[in-house]
């Protein structure tokens, strides 16, 4: 079945459209049949694979707001067994569009249930990967409605733990509201750098805080990385032998390995 996993964080800046692009080429490197939905108005995942956010013929909105069939708006990316479904800044008017609807947080859910039913088991993507917004507004919620599980990029600086709490508290709600079958994929700690106290003290913080819930993979800093989306390539592709490439790898093979942790309870109860 087709596992649906989106990157979530309310704060900017965290690595979470890195993460999105890299687990997604990494995943079809690794021959898994990809889709990765850019849910940003900002685009950045769109441009990270080498897309005009100008010239798309269809985008995201078109999904949402025109409901255009997902199949229409899919292109196909630099890398082999990777779609991307591409977005602009048109994706700005949609929540305004959307929040007079009641089931305006559906619609996403919806598009990708029509999406995986019309078509033939065996033809299905085998991981669809939802870069998500930095907010938990109407936008993000769809996505995670959508989702079987989350995947929480954390930068390992002052305020990390005190925004990771928050989000935990926020999914927690959705989940026990609208969305029981979601799981917490994982906490990805990015932008390490393990020659700082700080840093290592937010990493052993957070591993003690929420343990086995935290990806054993660490995104270091990398000048690479981050040079990667100038040129419209995943790290795969620009730099395979660099250590971003290689702890993407890492993180991928721990998500391909996570098929039991939507058995596990929820790490935080609601705020009520």
């Amino acid at each position: 079945m087709t596992r649906i996993i989106s990157i979530v964080n309310q704060k900017g800046g965290v690595g979470k459209t890195t993460t999105a692009v890299s687990l997604s080429a990494c995943l079809a490197m690794l021959r898994y049949r990809t889709v990765l939905i850019d849910l940003d108005p900002q685009g950045n995942a769109t441009s990270g694979l080498g897309f005009s956010k100008k010239e798309l013929n269809h985008s995201m909105f078109d999904l949402l707001i025109e409901e255009n069939p997902l199949d229409i708006i899919l292109l196909p990316s630099p890398v082999e067994n990777l779609s991307i479904a591409p977005s602009n800044n048109d994706l700005l008017s949609v929540e305004w569009e959307l929040s007079g609807e009641e089931q305006g947080k559906y619609l996403l859910k919806k598009e990708l249930a029509r999406f995986l039913w019309d078509r033939p088991a065996d033809e299905r993507p085998d991981f669809m990967i939802i870069d998500c917004p930095p907010s938990l507004g109407l936008l993000s919620l769809n996505a995670i409605l959508a989702s079987d599980s989350i995947v929480i990029p954390v930068q390992c600086e002052y305020y990390a733990l005190e925004g990771l709490t928050e989000i935990l508290a926020s999914a927690s709600m959705i989940r026990q509201s609208f969305n029981p079958r979601l799981s917490l994929e994982g906490i990805l700690l990015t932008m390490a750098d393990r020659r700082l106290n700080l840093s290592r003290q937010v990493e052993e913080d957070i591993r003690l805080a929420y343990k086995d819930y935290v990806f054993q993979t660490v995104i270091s800093r990398s000048v690479r990385l981050s040079e990667a989306p100038s040129h419209g390539l995943p790290i795969t592709l620009y730099d395979p032998d660099s250590p971003g490439a290689k702890a993407y790898l890492e993180l991928t093979q721990e998500i391909i390995d996570h098929e039991t942790k939507s058995t596990r309870p929820w790490p935080v109860r609601p705020t009520l």
